[in-house]
């Protein structure tokens, strides 16, 4: 039987005393980065997963390619239902799976793939907290090398069928819609202004910046529930939020961080300011 799930988020122990389960797969969602704002570039971390370690078992999860649109000109557009289903069933998941997601940074891409996921209605994955670095930093144990075998794919009585896509994504007019009062929403800025540099168009005008360092430890785990919500005190009570950043990452961990505390109405900006910076407007 699979382990259950009682929050978006587990902590290392909890990984640590399931490993192994029936029915856990645990993915790692890393993606490695190169330079800052307009000029920076995104690369696939599988060689550092294989090389320099990953959580015994886990399964490289390529977020670059397999779990993003290679239609829209932008980097990282959410996959349609078809190919995130693909994706998805081609590292073992199926029907029965509890999916455990971390990557090798600060969460971003981990939050990415589990807002993906909990997009398309599969609800039994969560995010490791503090992700590969506080595994690694607490001494547990690491594996080096490629897997010896492919993911097992489910029977097909068991295969991982996606649902209908949620409503927990904006669109550019969506964002214009807040930006204007038409619609209100509070607009949150997750990425750090130092990632962006300093030569770049305007933000999305009347955002509220909580960069996702606010939100997190020394570990790279999330703070606790009181901290959170001082943190995100400015954005907690609107009826609802729409997160953005560069590429649609860290808007994700914000957009974690708000699920956690209960909010109901969240959206990521998933064209960010990647699509926003195309066509900037006035701030």
């Amino acid at each position: 039987m699979a382990p259950v799930l009682t929050s978006p988020l587990v902590s290392t122990q909890w990984l640590a005393d399931h490993l192994g389960a029936d029915d856990l797969l645990v993915l790692d969602a890393s993606v490695h980065t190169d330079g800052i704002g307009l000029g920076m570039s995104w690369h696939s971390a599988r060689d550092a997963h294989e090389r320099h370690g990953h959580v015994p078992g886990a399964v490289y999860a390529d977020l670059i390619d397999e779990f993003s649109s290679p239609e829209t000109g932008l980097p990282f557009t959410r996959p349609g239902v078809d190919r995130f289903e693909a994706a998805a069933r081609a590292l073992g998941v199926s029907r029965a799976s509890t999916v455990v997601v971390y990557d090798d940074g600060i969460g971003e891409w981990s939050a990415r793939l589990w807002w993906i996921f909990r997009s398309f209605g599969f609800r039994t994955v969560a995010v490791l907290d503090g992700g590969f670095a506080k595994w690694r930093d607490e001494g547990r144990p690491v594996r080096v090398g490629a897997l010896s075998r492919a993911p097992r794919r489910a029977a097909d009585g068991d295969a991982f069928v996606a649902g209908e896509e949620l409503p927990l994504w904006a669109d550019r007019s969506r964002v214009l819609r807040a930006v204007d009062g038409s619609e209100p929403a509070a607009l949150v800025l997750a990425a750090d202004r130092t990632v962006l540099g300093d030569d770049h168009p305007p933000v999305v005008p009347g955002s509220t910046t909580i960069s996702v360092r606010e939100l997190l430890d020394e570990s790279n785990a999330f703070l606790r529930h009181a901290e959170l919500e001082r943190a995100l005190a400015p954005v907690l009570t609107a009826d609802e939020v729409v997160t953005y950043c560069g590429v649609g990452s860290a808007s994700c961990v914000d957009a974690l961080a708000l699920t956690m505390l209960g909010h109901e109405k969240v959206r990521v900006y998933d064209g960010s300011l990647a699509e926003w910076w195309q066509e900037p407007i006035a701030s």
